[in-house]
């Protein structure tokens, strides 16, 4: 009997345990968030609110996949020989403003200034002069391609080849009015015509990022806006946003939107205004630069549509720190505004501001890149921006780069990985997002 009672308490006790595994075990469990394959770990987020502009018209895309390539949650498959997709929630900001001696007759960026600091003392410490291509260069790396000319055809064409490797499906193009340039550069107004060409050639759109140029204002930038319009508009590449009303119109990125005083943009885009753009062949979304947490209330009282945060250097800013994504969401959502994350493969600006090594952060062979990635999928956004495909001079490209070691530089590259190492990562986390989406909308 007391070998009995003995083996049926060890039995009891055996029993026990189990049940007690089982439960601490099913606490560890948590539902599906989405990011099993890429990132493990991120809790979802509340449901996603619909948004509405300040003149009632609903801005929230729609999450209906075609190939018809309007819209920014579509997924297309391109016209060339490959039998994959690319997607028009993924934004990619471009740059046209690099020459060469044999389509220039010069070199044209590639040669940039070392940018003085504004504190003498502290510019007195550092190189100065400009950069002398093509041995050197003003990037810390170097581009496969060299020190290419955008007016080249066969640049633009391998241009067009990569981003549609990456899988975004939207060129944002930094863009100045004809005869303007930026302060180191030329016009290149006048390419725009074979980007859209190119563009269109791999199921590519484009959208135009307005660029402040020296007297720019809200009524300029009024007369920009019917200007592009009236010469794009029609071209089967030109980038419009549909919103779940069916509304389809032009979005237009503001960089350094700060400059100009709140009130003047809300003579621009909002109902009452002056010179008002709403409710005209020329309306859009409008989406400006949020860079100091003060920009956010200005933004909202300008009339704009949206925020975006373009710097790739995680902490530079407020926009930019991953931290206040979730917040400035949050206030987006509240506001009916876009929140449009912007993320970037790393930032490294020495070789124009040699002061500024503060800000660099490190690749670390596509980590830094895939840590953006995540964190602006945490929010559930409806775009994310790529800073960017070729903006050489921050570091920020993700266009195919390679080794280089000349007498007086040694350049940083990809390695171990593969020079497209980047555009390959794109098009994972694109594929990710699309996923994701679905997920959200259900």
């Amino acid at each position: 009997m007391t070998r009995l009672r003995k083996k049926a308490f060890i039995a009891l006790f055996l029993f026990t345990l189990f049940i007690f595994g089982t439960m601490m075990g099913l606490r560890t469990l948590k539902p599906s968030d989405g990011f099993s394959d890429l990132a493990p770990g991120i809790e979802f987020a509340g449901e996603r609110p619909e948004r509405r502009r300040q003149d009632g018209k609903d801005l929230v895309v729609s999450p209906v996949h075609s190939d018809t390539g309007i819209g920014d949650t579509k997924v297309v498959f391109t016209k060339s020989d490959h039998d994959h997709s690319i997607f028009y929630d993924v934004h990619i900001f471009y740059y046209l403003w690099y020459g060469s001696p044999t389509m220039d007759s010069k070199y044209i960026h590639w040669d940039h200034v070392l940018v003085p600091h504004w504190d003498p003392k502290i510019a007195a410490s550092h190189a100065q002069g400009r950069h002398v291509p093509p041995e050197d260069i003003a990037s810390s790396f170097y581009p496969e391609l060299g020190p290419y000319s955008s007016r080249d055809p066969h640049v633009l064409e391998s241009h067009m080849s990569q981003i549609e490797a990456s899988a975004a499906g939207v060129l944002v193009l930094s863009w100045y009015p004809p005869g303007v340039a930026d302060n180191h550069g030329e016009p290149t107004e006048d390419l725009v015509p074979a980007v859209m060409d190119a563009a269109q050639r791999h199921s590519i759109k484009v959208a135009f990022h307005i660029q402040p140029y020296k007297g720019r204002t809200d009524q300029s930038v009024h007369n920009n806006i019917k200007y592009i319009i009236d010469k794009y508009g029609a071209h089967g590449a030109f980038y419009r946003f549909r919103s779940t009303t069916g509304q389809v119109l032009p979005l237009f990125y503001v960089y350094d939107s700060y400059l100009t005083p709140s009130e003047a943009w809300a003579e621009l885009l909002t109902a009452k205004g002056s010179h008002s753009l709403r409710g005209t062949p020329y309306d859009g979304v409008f989406v400006a630069l949020v860079v100091e947490e003060r920009h956010k209330n200005e933004i909202l009282n300008g009339g704009f549509d949206g925020m975006y945060t373009y710097f790739a250097s995680n902490g530079f800013s407020f926009g930019s720190s991953h931290q206040n994504w979730r917040a400035i969401k949050t206030f987006c959502d509240g506001n009916n505004l876009l929140f449009v994350p912007s993320v970037g493969p790393g930032y490294a600006d020495t070789a124009v501001r040699p002061w500024n090594n503060h800000n660099t952060r490190n690749r670390v062979n596509g980590r830094y890149y895939e840590t953006s990635l995540q964190a602006a999928l945490t929010v559930r956004p409806d775009i994310v921006t790529i800073t960017s495909f070729n903006q050489w001079h921050e570091g920020t490209q993700i266009e195919r780069a390679v080794p280089r070691k000349t007498v007086t530089r040694l350049y940083l590259d990809y390695q171990p990985s593969k020079p497209d190492i980047y555009l390959e990562l794109t098009r994972r986390w694109a594929q990710q997002f699309d996923k994701e989406k679905g997920k959200w909308l259900m």
